[in-house]
């Protein structure tokens, strides 16, 4: 299967993230993962809010775009893979992010999760030598029909589900009074 034409530095699939301080989001992005901003695309709307900005992270272009007033909180969710998974780490909580889950092994990836500080989750991942450990043609995972789920596998699988969980039920609107 080919993958569909698609413009130069644009992915098949490209990230949309509409968030309160897109700008301060925009550096954070920059900053954190090394990303190359597009000046050219950076466009302001008629009420001085940021309507598009882009940075390029890898293969991908995320754009970015400021919240109106009566826009719904919407956080986004999204994976990034590094080479330095503990500079990176380093970089985001300087910046301002909240450390959700500490690295963790994951099948011999490293994996982390950070929440900006306008409460957007990031996935954030070095990849390794995955290792899927499986006897009889069954995988690590649950097989299907039990309830052992994510805590029946290790403590590490346990821990990486109880702090998104915990992460998304503690998700708030930065700008909301709650």
């Amino acid at each position: 299967m080919s993958a569909p034409a698609a413009p130069e530095g644009y992915a098949t699939v490209n990230p949309f993230i509409i968030t309160a301080d897109a700008v301060e989001l925009t550096r954070f992005v920059i900053e954190v993962f090394d990303g190359e901003e597009r000046a050219e695309a950076r466009t302001i709307d008629e009420d001085g809010l940021l309507l598009q900005a882009e940075v390029r992270v890898g293969t991908t272009t995320i754009m970015l775009a400021e919240r109106k007033p009566d826009w719904p909180f919407t956080p986004s969710l999204l994976q990034v893979y590094v080479d330095d998974l503990d500079a990176v780490l380093e970089r985001a909580l300087a910046r301002g992010a909240r450390l959700v889950t500490k690295p963790t092994d994951f099948f011999g990836t490293q994996f982390a999760r950070v929440q900006d500080a306008s409460a957007n989750l990031w996935w954030i991942w070095q990849h390794g030598d995955v290792v899927w450990d499986t006897q009889d043609g069954e995988s690590e995972w649950a097989a299907e029909g039990t309830d052992e789920g994510w805590g029946g596998e290790s403590p590490e699988l346990a821990y990486i589900h109880d702090t998104l969980l915990e992460a998304m039920t503690d998700l708030r609107d930065p700008k909301s009074s709650q």
